[in-house]
């Protein structure tokens, strides 16, 4: 699976770090938000994000300017999912919104596209079950602030194909992050990290 266009759904908190990570890491990138408004302010972090990482001297202003000429933003999920390899939902932990957004991913998403889900409380098998690709779904739940680099815990289901977790695992590096591949449960602990990638 080569990743190459990531979409996230949510420019709340963790979607809008997500989709920093992902540009500055080079990854085309399409916030979704179905508010304007949170999109709007989703689109103004990211920017505050990358000066302040000018000022911290991690980033030039021209790299700036490329990554943030690989962000776009939608106002539908089906668009998203259309143009995306990799999708990311980062909602409200409610788990009859991602079932809802999953039945979308697996109606529009590309034949090969990853379905990841950036969950912290919900199993990720609850949402592969609801779809007719559940090799492709993952959880992928970065910690801290992803854009300055952190740990990004991989969750796999009983049926997510060793595909999907290389995929995963490759963005992840890419994203300047340390990758640990965790079994699918409600608390995601130490105890249970089957793989950990540098």
């Amino acid at each position: 699976m080569d990743v190459k266009t990531i979409g996230v759904i949510g420019a709340g908190a963790m979607g809008r770090e997500i989709a920093s990570a992902s540009i500055i890491a080079g990854y085309l990138t399409i916030l979704e938000d179905v508010s304007p408004a949170i999109l709007e302010q989703g689109v103004a972090h990211i920017h505050k994000t990358l000066e302040a990482r000018i000022g911290r001297r991690k980033m030039t202003p021209e790299q700036k300017q490329r990554a943030l000429e690989n962000l776009s933003t939608a106002r539908l999920v089906e668009d998203v999912c259309r143009q995306a390899d990799l999708l990311i939902e980062a909602l409200p932990e409610e788990l009859e919104l991602k079932l809802e957004i999953f039945t979308i991913f697996d109606r529009f998403a590309k034949p090969d596209a990853i379905l990841a889900s950036a969950t912290s409380s919900i199993s990720i098998d609850d949402l592969a079950g609801i779809t007719f690709r559940a090799k492709n779904c993952v959880g992928m739940r970065f910690h801290s602030l992803p854009s300055d680099g952190c740990t990004l815990e991989i969750t796999r289901a009983p049926e997510t194909s060793d595909a999907t977790i290389a995929a995963c695992s490759r963005v992840g590096r890419l994203m300047g992050k340390k990758v640990v591949v965790l079994q699918d449960s409600h608390e995601l602990i130490p105890g249970r990290i089957n793989n950990l990638q540098e």
